[in-house]
């Protein structure tokens, strides 16, 4: 990447969305590590309500949503406080997916979804939205895959039927985030040389088109 493209991507704000395994964090390492872009990570080492959860969903399942919806708002705060650009490796707006996925299963109460909701809502006014989205487009079976090859233990539980749910509604928020923050969706099925997804966030940025399948012409082996 030039020094050119680098400096563009400093100042840009990217959030990096998909599903459960989809190599968030490995992405946006090596983007923090080519551009030197802060990287904030997903509280998943010291998430202390996790295995609680996995263990007895319905009974934490609020408390986790409350938990994690805290600690991104968190993210977003010091991001403002900084200034200058950074990568997220799930945005914010993706819990909710989780938790009407929840809801759908009957492992969370209405009532305590809509006050998710609400209160998400009332912190939104003091968030800094992503220049734009990176989806990591793949399958459940993939998700389910690569679950597996990492083999934590709180994940253990995770059925496909769960991860082919979260799917479906990532396909609806997608669409709805897109109206507002520039997309770009990139088959993930393989994973892909980060320098070369850093040229492919900016070029995409720039043309300002959404949402954006982007194009692959890669240049090194993967």
């Amino acid at each position: 990447m030039n020094n050119a493209a680098k400096g563009n991507l400093q100042d840009l704000f990217i959030g990096i969305a998909g599903l459960i395994g989809a190599g968030k964090s490995t992405l946006a390492t090596a983007i923090s590590e080519h551009t030197s872009i802060p990287v904030y990570y997903e509280p998943v080492k010291d998430n202390e309500y996790l295995s609680d959860f996995y263990r007895d969903t319905k009974q934490y399942a609020f408390a986790t949503q409350i938990y994690l919806l805290n600690r991104r708002f968190q993210q977003h705060q010091e991001i403002i406080w900084k200034g200058g650009g950074a990568v997220q490796d799930r945005t914010i707006y993706e819990d909710a997916i989780f938790a009407k996925t929840l809801v759908n299963l009957g492992l969370m109460d209405e009532r305590d979804y809509r006050t998710y909701l609400s209160l998400f809502k009332n912190m939104s006014n003091f968030m800094c939205r992503p220049n734009i989205i990176v989806y990591l487009d793949i399958s459940p079976e993939t998700s389910m895959s690569r679950i597996k090859e990492r083999s934590r233990d709180v994940e253990s539980e995770i059925s496909l039927d769960y991860l082919k749910m979260l799917q479906s509604e990532y396909e609806v928020f997608i669409e709805e985030i897109a109206r507002t923050i520039p997309v770009i969706r990139v088959s993930w099925e393989k994973y892909h040389d980060a320098n070369e997804m850093a040229e492919v966030i900016e070029r995409e940025y720039l043309d300002t088109s959404f949402i954006r399948d982007a194009s692959w012409n890669p240049v090194r082996a993967v």
